[in-house]
């Protein structure tokens, strides 16, 4: 399953993609949302350090960026792309990867649910 740079992956399709490897998964929302609950194995980076912390993106995979709901992870895709990086946004963000069955941890909760 081969995406073109730019465009957006199902909730489905990335869970899919993350757990072989295929994908490395940027979370791109702010510290109370990761606190609250993230896909495990996500990369951290808030939208507002991600200049500051562009080094820490990989230039040897595909990097799917996830929010919330889509929006700033669509808009942190174009980024990417414009920068030269193959980025796909995750459509739906995470209440899409909640609702296809993905693993959310959370440092709050302390467990997988």
């Amino acid at each position: 399953m081969t995406h073109e740079p730019g465009e957006s992956v199902t909730a489905g399709e990335a869970i899919s993609l993350v757990a072989s490897g295929d994908l490395w998964l940027l979370d791109v929302r702010e510290d109370f949302e990761w606190s609250s609950g993230h896909a495990p194995g996500a990369h951290h980076i808030p939208l507002g350090e991600l200049g500051l912390r562009q080094g820490e993106l990989p230039d040897d995979v595909t990097i799917a960026v996830i929010c919330h709901v889509g929006q700033r992870s669509r808009m942190v895709t174009n980024a990417l792309v414009d920068a030269d990086y193959a980025a796909v946004d995750v459509a739906g963000g995470m209440v899409a990867w909640q609702a296809s069955g993905g693993d959310v941890v959370g440092a709050e909760a302390g467990q997988t649910r």
